[in-house]
């Protein structure tokens, strides 16, 4: 079974100034190729330390696709590396040095000395064309396994995996399907707990992981061919969404602002939003969706009492009640989608933290739905970071918000 190895190259990544994003992308990638990834690594920019890695990945792997270090400078090693691994010189390379010094004269400058590097190429290797940098890649062929260089940037690296290395790979002999259903509202324990009977089966497979918008549930089988590993999880699928309905919000790429401008726009139905202790996260969650402007109308950050009196909430109501109320949080959705003139008004109010306020304690969350059907207000409760409480009281009323829509007169 063909199998691959993913390096990463850059201290910046092992001093954890940037996140890694491209090794996760690479092995879904290859997962979908019906290609097992077995190692990742994450490699210094230090030629001697990059070399045992790459070594050591073509004694163990069919594979080796290394991510970052084909820049023009000096601490850019990854054609150094790859060439002392397999015994090779790189050599300057005519045709790769004209083009490089066109798109230089393109842009109306003169090529650099120090970018003469990214046009080397050894005698086991093929340049892979980067349409929007200098850092050609590299596909090197050697004792009937593969190495794979991509620039590290991730826009790079993304369409040049697509374009040059994807028609140049055999696809894996097992077929792979798999489908990852998004949850909210229920914890990771609990939802282990209605699934114990498959969590420890594998194939196929149902493994759960919790993520900043939810829990994530992923039901996956291999057989010969995708379609026969569809077939073999469909009955899975099928009683882990009976069991989870209640709490699946969307699946695989779907965003929670996706599935909701989705379900407005088939309604032809407006929203607005009331934000106070969430500062505008609500909103900026609706409106990092394509198409928002078709059903969200705008949004107010109601963050002191002023502000919500000015929104339409009255003063006696917060004077009354406080500001952490399910009486201020109902007025809020009820005055903004009024402002709004929206079928839909959104609201919350609480206590990020780290101090409490007006008694009640860091994590205290209400949220409000105002719409055709009426309002609904619920008191959460969910302790954290001040960046924490902030998602999590955006995920539960968009949650809330959502099963609204969907007509469940219980949410």
């Amino acid at each position: 079974m063909q199998a691959a190895e993913i390096i990463s190259v850059g201290t910046e990544l092992l001093l954890g100034e940037i996140v890694d994003t491209n090794a996760p992308w690479l092995a879904r990638e290859l997962r979908d190729h019906g290609v097992p990834v077995f190692h990742k690594a994450v490699v210094g920019d230090n030629r001697g330390r990059l070399r045992e890695a790459i070594a050591l990945a073509l004694g163990r792997s069919d594979l080796v696709i290394i991510g970052g270090g084909l820049g023009p400078t000096d601490d850019d090693l990854t054609r150094e590396a790859i060439a002392d691994a397999l015994g090779e010189t790189p050599q300057i390379d005519g045709r790769l040095l004209a083009r490089l010094e066109e798109l230089f004269r393109s842009r109306g400058r003169p090529m650099p000395a120090i970018n003469r590097k990214q046009a080397w190429l050894i005698p086991s290797a093929e340049p892979l064309d980067n349409p929007i940098g200098t850092a050609y890649g590299w596909f090197v062929r050697w004792r009937g396994r593969s190495v794979v260089a991509l620039p590290g940037p991730p826009h790079e690296l993304q369409r040049m995996w697509r374009e040059q290395v994807l028609p140049r790979l055999p696809r894996g002999q097992a077929g792979f399907w798999h489908q990852t259903l998004h949850t909210l509202g229920i914890g990771e324990g609990s939802v282990g707990e209605m699934l114990a009977d498959f969590t420890n089966q594998r194939n196929p497979s149902v493994a759960t992981y919790a993520r900043r918008h939810g829990v994530d549930v992923r039901v996956a089988a291999s057989a010969p061919d995708a379609e026969a590993a569809r077939q073999a999880a469909a009955p899975v699928l099928a009683e882990v969404e009976r069991r989870l309905a209640p709490f699946i919000w969307g699946r695989d790429e779907e965003t929670i602002g996706l599935v909701l401008g989705r379900a407005l726009s088939a309604r032809q139905q407006t929203v607005a939003v009331a934000e106070s202790f969430t500062g505008g996260l609500v909103a900026d969650t609706l409106t990092d969706t394509p198409g928002a402007s078709a059903w969200f109308r705008g949004g107010m950050i109601a963050y002191s009492p002023a502000a919500k009196i000015a929104l339409g909430v009255p003063a006696a109501l917060i004077e009354r009640h406080g500001v952490v109320s399910e009486e201020v949080a109902g007025a809020l959705a009820t005055a903004v989608r009024a402002r709004f003139e929206t079928d839909w008004g959104l609201a919350t109010t609480g206590v990020a933290g780290p101090a409490p306020l007006e008694g009640h304690p860091p994590g205290t969350t209400l949220v409000a739905v105002a719409g055709p059907d009426g309002l609904v207000v619920r008191r959460l409760g969910w302790p954290g970071e001040r960046r924490q409480v902030k998602e999590r009281a955006t995920n539960g009323l968009l949650m809330l918000f959502l099963r609204r829509l969907r007509g469940d007169r219980q949410a």
